[in-house]
């Protein structure tokens, strides 16, 4: 489990392989200096600290960023294999409708 972590707001634990997929979108925006909201609302992916990691635990919340946030990154294990071009696709389709959401890996690649 990896942490995004929004200046000094408590750390939101998101599964490392989602985690990857969601910081290459959102560095990809800041580089083209574009903010974005990111909302989560109780999905799989996305957690908080050990108290709220069962299931259903009702975690809803959203953050605004952009390029002058402060995030930090940070990993449980590394990752070897490459970002799928399709889970980026919808995750940026997300963000440029208003609001980034962490979507789910789609069930097979496009």
């Amino acid at each position: 489990m990896g942490s995004m972590i929004y200046e000094v707001a408590p750390a939101l634990t998101i599964r490392d392989r989602a985690l990857r997929h969601l910081q290459a979108v959102i560095i990809g925006r800041l580089r083209r200096h574009e903010s974005c909201c990111f909302a989560w609302d109780d999905e799989p992916d996305v957690g908080g600290d050990d108290s709220t990691e069962a299931e259903g635990r009702g975690l809803h919340g959203a953050v605004w960023i952009s390029p002058s946030s402060s995030l930090y990154f940070s990993y449980e294990s590394s990752m070897t294999e490459p970002l799928r071009r399709d889970w980026l696709e919808l995750l940026g389709s997300s963000a440029a409708s208003g609001t980034l959401r962490m979507l789910p890996e789609p069930e097979t690649e496009a």
